[in-house]
């Protein structure tokens, strides 16, 4: 079948979210053929190119969700005399298109503005104004379908003064209430930013039209195109999410440079896309049950949902894991980005207390700061408390002294590579206060090491009974639980090689392609038959699939094949009986194979007419010919063997 796989900031391009499980999810389906629909987030990324892509991947549109410094919109400007309201393409709208606008957004905006709760009802599944925010979203979508899109309407006066009276109206919260005409500017710039998707030129039967099934690789902006080809064209859509898009709104808007008016509407808008994506699903698949009970709570049913693990490469951790040596039997090992999120703070005041117990206990911590002034202050605040409760111990009164903490980075010659790192220790700490899917702890089970972890995320789902889990925030607990599997070795082994079994049942590759391999097939099993124009054959006869196999044969597949030029044509192919001495179907084409003689034709089943000469698929034709647009060589080559962290 074909796959629009719909992504946001990620693959095709070098960098980017979920870039490596989008890679290897396209290269461990080779059977589907894949069309990409990829929106970028900077033009930084869009410079970084893109990664190799397989040979099924057919074709590939890109769109920015990124204005450019100037402030211009690619593909779009204004022409003529101050026209208030004018598509992407730059041509004005009518006084009817003018009208269908200002009513679509009127609506939209109502929706948006109508409450200050971000959550649906949990018994409907429905939030405020739901009927509202689709007339609006659909509205305004076939507008931008049919005018070549709505780039700087959205940003127009008219939209201002529609978003400045839906916030004043009645119903609407205290904070709404009180934006100001900079609030409101502020908004529609950032609607519009979102909403970008409607104007793109993908929603026609050779783009989005022409594929079997849309699956987003996140809610939000990816999933927009998904939602536009099922009310076009009927095309199903199954939505992965690894991390709630919405929470991930959530937990960014406090360092948003917005203020608390424009942090409602956008909490408000979100919501309000969150659950109309969730209707409109065929399917949703959560990375683990954290995520999934956050699907719920914003409108998802839970009889539309699946949880399938994000699948890791666990050839990468089998030497270590396979190994008989369990690393440092004194020394625990922490692995991740520096940032607030992951409390080294408290680790460090944790280790104090570890050392009191243990004096010859060691502590190495792995990891770089995250990008921003925030995690490289934070991570030299963590070196200086080391210092501060560490002070280096000398042996003699002239050797150098030695600390028991070290901060230090993978790639070097000790730790090479990331499965060094964890088996320089024997247990393996997360701190974190804040945690979704925690690859590190994953990626220490293959190992076969024994961790000690907070209670956060989904921590607790991945580890299922194979380490101990603490309370965060609790150096004390923390500590006694890695003073106990520092004094045990017994018990160190024994969960490291149930959290290595564990993580080869559940966390491999191979379960995720299965998984999703499972899923297409049921999507499309119950998905109608298309009828439109394009997806029947000569005979007005449905086809099964948008782009069946037979496409690639020349002619009517259910008829006789003609014979190449300069071969006679047997007396069979017209339904009698083979003449003796009649050419084999077969026969030409072995011989063009290199091949000689000639094998039996089978006659057909009573019933079934004749046996077709079905002629040769042409040869594929490359990716590159294939991709909408220009077509520029990857600045950066990776592939599905590249480093999960």
């Amino acid at each position: 079948m074909r796959i629009g796989l719909l992504t946001d900031g990620g693959y095709p391009y070098a960098t980017g979210e979920s870039r490596l499980w989008c890679d290897r999810l396209v290269r461990g389906l080779p059977q589907h053929e894949f069309d990409l629909f990829a929106l970028s987030r900077s033009a930084h990324q869009e410079d970084q190119g893109w990664v190799r892509l397989p040979h099924h991947v057919s074709r590939v549109r890109t769109a920015p969700l990124w204005t450019p410094e100037d402030g211009t919109l690619r593909g779009s400007g204004e022409r003529g005399l101050l026209a208030r309201l004018v598509t992407g393409g730059g041509v004005s709208f009518g006084r009817r298109d003018r009208r269908r606008f200002a009513a679509h957004l009127t609506a939209l905006a109502t929706a948006i503005c109508a409450t200050e709760d971000a959550g649906p009802d949990p018994v409907t599944g429905e939030g405020p104004g739901a009927e509202l925010f689709t007339e609006g979203l659909y509205g305004l979508a076939e507008l931008a379908r049919e005018r070549g899109g709505l780039h700087l309407a959205l940003r127009s006066e008219t939209t201002v003064r529609i978003l400045e009276a839906a916030a004043r109206a009645r119903g609407t919260g205290r904070t709404v209430q009180s934006a100001t005409v900079v609030d409101h500017l502020a908004f529609a710039a950032e609607l519009e930013r979102v909403l970008r998707p409607l104007s793109l030129d993908w929603y026609d039967q050779e783009s989005l039209g022409a594929v079997d099934l849309c699956h987003a690789a996140s809610g939000g902006a990816a999933a927009l195109p998904g939602l536009l080809a099922k009310r076009f064209f009927g095309v199903p859509l199954l939505v992965t999410e690894h991390g709630v898009q919405l929470r991930t709104h959530y937990l960014s808007a406090p360092d948003a440079p917005f203020g608390a008016p424009v942090r409602a509407l956008l909490a408000n808008f979100h919501a309000q896309l969150a659950a109309e994506v969730y209707r409109q699903a065929a399917i949703v698949t959560a990375g683990n049950t954290h995520v999934r009970r956050w699907q719920q709570r914003c409108g998802a049913d839970p009889a539309e949902q699946r949880t399938v693990y994000p699948g890791m490469a666990a050839e990468r951790f089998s030497p270590i894991g396979e190994d008989d040596d369990a690393g440092g039997p004194d020394t625990l090992v922490w692995v991740g980005r520096i940032e607030p999120a992951k409390d080294l703070i408290a680790l460090l005041h944790a280790f104090a207390e570890v050392r009191r117990a243990e004096p010859d206990a060691r502590l190495r911590i792995f990891g770089a700061p995250a990008e921003g002034d925030e995690a490289t202050t934070y991570l030299a605040h963590c070196r200086a408390l080391a210092a501060q409760l560490f002070p280096d111990e000398a042996t003699g009164a002239h050797a150098e002294g030695v600390s028991p903490v070290t901060f230090e980075e993978i790639g070097g010659p000790e730790v090479p590579d990331l499965a060094e790192a964890y088996a320089a220790g024997g247990v393996i700490v997360l701190s974190s206060v804040v945690e979704g899917f925690p690859i590190s702890l994953v990626e220490s089970m293959f190992c076969g090491r024994a961790t000690v972890s907070t209670d956060v995320g989904a921590v607790v789902e991945v580890i299922g009974g194979t380490g101990l889990v603490v309370p965060p925030r609790n150096p004390r607990a923390l500590a006694d639980a890695c003073i106990a599997l520092l004094r045990d070795p017994e018990r160190r082994a024994r969960l490291g090689a149930a959290a290595r079994a564990r993580a080869l049942e559940l966390f491999t590759v191979e379960q995720n392609l299965a998984a999703f391999r499972g899923i297409y097939l049921e999507l499309i099993s119950h998905a109608p038959v298309r009828r439109e124009a394009d997806a029947v054959d000569a005979d007005g006869e449905p086809l099964l699939f948008a782009t069946p196999a037979e496409a690639r044969l020349l002619g009517h597949w259910t008829q006789p094949q003609p014979p190449a030029t300069g071969a006679r044509a047997p007396s069979w192919a017209a339904g009698a009986e083979p003449e003796e001495g009649a050419e084999c179907a077969g026969e030409l084409e072995q011989v063009a194979a290199g091949q000689s003689g000639c094998s039996p034709q089978r006659e057909p089943a009573p019933g079934t007419g004749p046996v077709p000469a079905l002629s040769p698929a042409p040869a594929p034709e490359p990716v590159a010919a294939r991709r909408s647009g220009p077509v520029r060589e990857p600045a950066c080559v990776c592939g599905p063997g590249d480093g999960d962290a």
